[in-house]
């Protein structure tokens, strides 16, 4: 135990980098609500292009194993209904306030392709109650995500297949092409508000056909030019 602390710090939430054997730090993950038209459609939501709103998670959240026998997510307690969302991550490698879409893309490390677990009922009875709906939203590896790819390596990819499978049949599938905010523009947007540092890791975004996972299913999905990534759905432990 630290001489400096009164309990143990607790390990440094970190996510694998493609061909690289150091680890990114993870500052916190923020999170863009309903920025594919057709999946604000299909959540009873006008597509209109409001200014986009915010959600975060931990960052202890992120679930980075890779694909592989182990590489499983338990089923999350308080739900009955939990949801698989594609999404393509962003991790930002420099800081900064107010930063212009211009030069936004600047603070890109790189990207990785994610997953934004949702305990959907417990966000819709929150919801209906006017409470906020961070407990749908934030527990335990509710952020499993690919292994990041620098930017320098493949770019700042503006389109691409962004897809998702339970058991083999594709359920998810839509194009970058088609978010409503362009990453450049979610990131100035977030910046207006908070200072952005190394390490925050943003979630832009899910294609339409999200649905419901259960102990068992095998979830696989990816974001084309980036990676892709896979999942079991484990039960509960007792």
């Amino acid at each position: 135990m630290s001489p400096d602390y009164l309990t143990t710090p607790p390990p440094i939430p970190s996510a694998a980098i493609d061909g690289d054997p150091r680890r990114f730090a993870l500052r916190r993950v923020l999170c863009v609500g309903r920025n594919y038209a057709a999946h604000a459609r299909e959540m009873g939501q006008d597509p209109e292009r409001d200014p986009p709103f915010f959600f975060a998670k931990p960052a202890d959240a992120v679930f980075d194993a890779q694909p592989s026998a182990g590489a499983s997510v338990e089923y999350p307690p308080l739900t009955n209904n939990l949801h698989h969302e594609i999404e393509l991550a962003v991790a930002i490698g420099t800081g900064g306030r107010a930063i212009s879409s211009a030069q936004a893309l600047d603070h890109v490390f790189g990207y990785a392709p994610a997953l934004d677990l949702t305990r959907r009922d417990l966000q819709k009875a929150a919801k209906a109650k006017g409470h906020p709906w961070e407990f749908g939203k934030a527990f335990d590896r509710s952020a499993p995500l690919g292994a990041l790819v620098p930017a320098a390596r493949i770019g700042h990819p503006t389109s691409g297949r962004v897809w998702l499978a339970v058991n083999g049949e594709v359920r998810q599938e839509g194009d970058l092409s088609e978010l409503i905010w362009s990453v450049a523009e979610v990131i100035s947007e977030l910046s207006a508000s908070i200072a952005l540092a190394p390490g925050d890791l943003i979630l832009t975004g899910t294609p339409a056909g999200v649905g419901t996972l259960v102990p068992g299913d095998h979830v696989s999905g990816g974001v084309e030019g980036v990676g892709d990534l896979a999942r079991r759905v484990a039960r509960q432990r007792a």
